[in-house]
């Protein structure tokens, strides 16, 4: 069974302390406010509010830098968030 994005490596949502913990990895930018906004590797902007909303421009998921198909797993150091269509490109890449 293929496991759905923005999920553990058991298939599950993440727990809302490692979303929030995510979240703070995402990079600061001057102008907005940083409890609202962030920005992921690639540039784009999320809006922490948007967590898991793919209907927005500003939705984000928690992203495995080490994707789970390739060994990768759920520690806070290979986690980060990103923009939803980014991620979804990126899939097991």
């Amino acid at each position: 069974m293929t496991r759905k994005s923005n999920t553990d490596v058991n298939g599950k949502p993440f727990a809302k302390t490692t979303v929030g913990a995510v979240w703070k990895k995402g990079n600061k930018y001057t102008g907005k406010n940083i409890d609202s906004w962030r920005k992921d590797v690639l540039g784009n902007e999320i809006k922490h509010s948007d967590y898991g909303n793919t209907n927005s421009t500003y939705g984000w998921e928690v992203d495995h830098i080490k994707p789970v198909a390739k060994g990768g797993n759920d520690n806070l150091a290979n986690l980060q968030p990103l923009q939803w269509r980014a991620n979804r490109q990126k899939g097991d890449d």
